[in-house]
Order: C-alpha cells, then sequence, then structure tokens
C-alpha cells in the first residue's frame, strides 16, 4: 500500500527535532494526511549564541522566535494550524541530555492523542538531536498503551565515516531505498515554497532534494550501538557530544525507563 494511503487510515504525530525537520522530510506529504499533529522536542536554537549572531538576532530567545515564526508560515502553506504544532522547547543541541524526561513527555503526548502512526528521525548519527528524537519516539512508543506504527523519514548523515566530512542527504543511512515518493510539479513547488519559508536555514537546506522524500516502517534499533561503523557525522562539530557520549546516555535512560529492549 502506499505511504499516502497507508497514512490515510488514520492519525500521525511527526516527531522532528527541529523547525524545518518536518519539512526537509515530509514537507510534500502533510497535505496528503488527513489528520496531523506535528511536534518539535527542539526550538531550534542552540545555547552558543554564535547561531543566533549569524543570523542576525541578538539573543538565543531571538532566534527560537524566528524560527518559530518560520514554521508556523511553512506550515500555513501545507495546510496544518498551528493549533496542530507542539514543542516541548528543549534547548537545540541539548536534546539527548535528558532522554527520559523527553521520552515522558511524549508519552503524555501519545495518551492525549492517541495518534495510529509516528514518525520521526530514524537512528543515523548524523544529528544527536535527530538520534535523540527517534530513541524517544521509541521508547514512548514502547510505553504506549496503544503501541502505534512507527515510520520514517530521512534526514541527513555521513556520505563517508572514514573519509572528509561529507554530508548525505534523501537516502536512508543502510542503503533500504524504502518508498520512494517522486513528487509532481505542484508538490515540488509546494516543498520549494515550505522550504523558502526557513530563511534562517538556507545554508542548510540547500543540501536536500526537492524532488521525492522516503518512507519506511522504522527499524528495531539498539541503540547502544552505533548506527555505522567510523566517524559520526555530528562528530565533525565542537557541540560537546560524541557518539560513545550519546549512547552512554541512551543505555541509562533505556534503564531508568525500564525498557530493555532498546538495549
Amino acid at each position: 500500500m502506499p505511504v499516502a494511503d497507508t497514512f490515510s487510515r488514520g492519525s500521525v504525530l511527526l516527531v522532528a527535532a527541529h523547525p524545518d525537520d518536518e519539512t526537509v522530510g515530509a514537507g510534500a506529504m502533510l497535505p496528503r494526511i488527513p489528520q496531523v499533529t506535528v511536534v518539535h522536542v527542539t526550538d531550534g536554537a542552540p545555547r552558543d549564541p554564535s547561531d543566533a549572531i549569524a543570523a542576525g538576532f541578538a539573543t538565543r530567545d531571538d532566534y527560537a522566535r524566528a524560527r518559530r515564526r518560520e514554521l508556523c508560515n511553512a506550515l500555513e502553506l501545507a495546510g496544518v494550524a498551528p493549533s496542530a504544532l507542539v514543542s516541548l522547547d528543549f534547548v537545540d543541541q541539548e536534546a539527548s541530555l535528558d532522554l527520559a524526561y523527553a521520552t515522558l513527555r511524549l508519552v503524555d503526548v501519545l495518551r492525549e492523542l492517541r495518534p495510529d502512526f509516528v514518525l520521526t528521525h530514524p537512528y543515523e548519527g548524523g544529528h544527536p538531536d535527530h538520534d535523540a528524537v527517534a530513541f524517544s519516539a521509541h521508547a514512548a512508543c514502547a510505553l504506549s498503551d496503544k503501541h502505534p506504527e512507527v515510520w520514517e523519514f530521512t534526514s541527513y548523515h555521513s556520505a563517508d565515516p572514514h573519509g572528509a566530512p561529507q554530508i548525505e542527504t534523501g537516502l536512508f543511512l543502510d542503503g533500504d531505498p524504502g518508498e520512494a515518493v517522486v513528487l509532481c510539479e505542484a508538490d515540488r513547488a509546494l516543498k520549494r515554497n515550505m522550504t523558502e519559508c526557513f530563511t534562517t536555514q538556507q545554508h542548510m537546506l540547500r543540501h536536500f532534494p526537492l524532488d521525492r522524500e522516503r518512507y519506511r516502517p522504522a527499524p528495531s534499533y539498539d541503540f547502544t550501538e552505533a548506527p555505522h561503523a567510523g566517524r559520526l557525522y555530528y562528530e565533525n562539530f565542537p557541540w560537546g557530544m560524541s557518539g560513545e557520549r550519546w549512547r552512554d546516555l541512551a543505555a541509562s535512560a533505556a534503564s531508568n525507563l525500564g525498557l530493555p529492549s532498546l538495549l
């Protein structure tokens, strides 16, 4: 069954790390989902003020508000109202630091909305927040009495973990093609217009394809194992997070939540 038909059979909770991840991963799909709520775990603004300053803002809070405005503008184009947006308000780059709390926040959302599907990031070592959201989404669904189906959209990861830093987008890490949804001209125009709403993120969004999206049912992950051998993409940046530290945090959270299935 085509993924659009799958999601039309019930309600979808899209769980993303940052404002714009939902557009990168599923922007053209959103108008086809009759019942969708979009959760962002972080506000998209790192604690280090250099990102805010580079984007032309004096403070982290100003930057976070700008990213929220960009998000609302983009999702309005897809027919997603502000009332369907939920933010857990973690600081960008810090979602990994309290995975158990993030999971329990998502459990509350699942209990309130009782979605049939959760659509989220894969575990690929691209960004520690992406991996944190993957962990928390899987953990929250395991703790939910309804156990919604978990699906994934593509994010990004290292193109060559053993070579120079290079990003790969629009593909799943393990070579699984998933279901490729080739976008028609109208879909490409919508996704392009949504992407252009994120004026502060154009330096990053230029790396992502506008001609197709990919989806797949989420595999089972052992979050204490590295997603791949070699250097993770986020280990190329001075964000204070290594793969080893991330996995230790995941192991601790899984243990505290009573979820050995994630180990």
